[in-house]
């Protein structure tokens, strides 16, 4: 997901080599870590289960929905093999399907239940994150199918939807935020995804705008999703300030650490999808002066990327060389 969007986001300023080698980096990490979730899920499939079937954790899974679908947009706009953007928007939307309502429906009917401020978290919003990749891939693979009219609707289906599901479970999240307690080791980078979320409904909604300029059916709603696509940019913009506060005082508690940690990479994926939200709403709406966020958020998400990339090569040549000692 994080390498995908970088990618994506560096592509749209401009950067097409660095964007390209990220390209067949994704693909790589892409197959890689299919092959991980299958040795896990038939050589521990009691971990795999006890995952699945937790409250705190089984939003995670829905990972896989979004890393296709982004997976999917960098074949369609950095490849000449647009036939694998669309069936791995396919392959997404199935996924989605198993996923997404796996996921519901084992929150509401596993029990026993934990309370609010141990039962949610923001991984809960990656069930957003998920509906919305699918929205994005379908815009940008819709010129390819025969049924584009039928493909374009969906898209905006699942993007408003997405944002329904964003305003019910940040609710949850806010009132946790607010009202409970807050340890350091708690406030991890997965809280970033508040934010992301809402930049790739913006995103979506972008998209969307751009596509529907050439579909006569579809401009009677252009003025709503203009309105729903800047409301997401906007209060995710707001999130910002909020989360460079509360990682500054996870730091200053000493619970910060600048080696290499699986979850850094939530940082990432929001920053990178911030950059592009802000590019495509620049091109749907016409406001030039995002530009500057566009390029800004674009440099800060590579050096993000680079890195945790960058710990992950570390760490796993520390990992390594411990295994090769006697």
């Amino acid at each position: 997901m994080a390498t995908g969007i970088v990618s994506t986001a560096l592509d749209s300023q401009g950067q097409r080599l660095v964007a390209q080698t990220l390209f067949f980096i994704n693909i790589a990490a892409y197959i890689i870590l299919w092959v991980l979730f299958l040795w896990r899920f038939l050589g521990f499939r009691a971990s795999f289960m006890g995952d699945l079937l937790h409250h705190d954790r089984a939003a995670g899974f829905l990972t896989i929905v979004a890393a296709t679908c982004v997976l999917g947009v960098q074949f369609y706009l950095l490849s000449p093999w647009t036939f694998v953007a669309v069936l791995l928007w396919f392959g997404g939307g199935a996924l989605w399907i198993i996923l997404n309502y796996t996921f519901f429906s084992i929150v509401t009917l596993h029990e026993p239940k934990p309370p609010l401020d141990r039962g949610i978290n923001s991984e809960w919003l990656l069930a957003v994150v998920a509906i919305e990749s699918l929205a994005v891939l379908g815009v940008h693979i819709a010129p390819e199918l025969s049924i584009k009219d039928i493909v374009l609707f969906s898209a905006l289906v699942a993007m408003l939807a997405g944002a329904m599901i964003y305003l019910c479970l940040i609710t949850l999240i806010f009132y946790r935020w607010m009202f409970f307690p807050i340890k350091p080791e708690k406030l991890t980078p997965d809280y970033w995804i508040n934010m992301g979320a809402l930049a790739i409904t913006a995103l979506a909604g972008s998209m969307l705008l751009l596509a529907y300029k050439e579909e006569p059916q579809f401009q009677n709603l252009t003025s709503f999703i203009a309105g729903v696509t800047l409301t997401a940019w906007a209060f995710g913009l707001w999130w910002i300030p909020l989360l460079v506060i509360a990682s500054a005082w996870k730091f200053e508690w000493g619970q910060f650490s600048w080696n290499y940690d699986p979850h850094y990479w939530a940082m990432v994926f929001p920053l990178g999808m911030f950059s592009y939200a802000t590019d495509m709403l620049e091109k749907s709406l016409g406001f030039n002066f995002l530009v500057f966020f566009g390029k800004t958020f674009a440099a800060i998400a590579f050096l993000t990327w680079a890195w945790g990339f960058g710990g992950l090569l570390l760490s796993l040549l520390r990992n390594t060389r411990m295994s090769a000692q006697p």
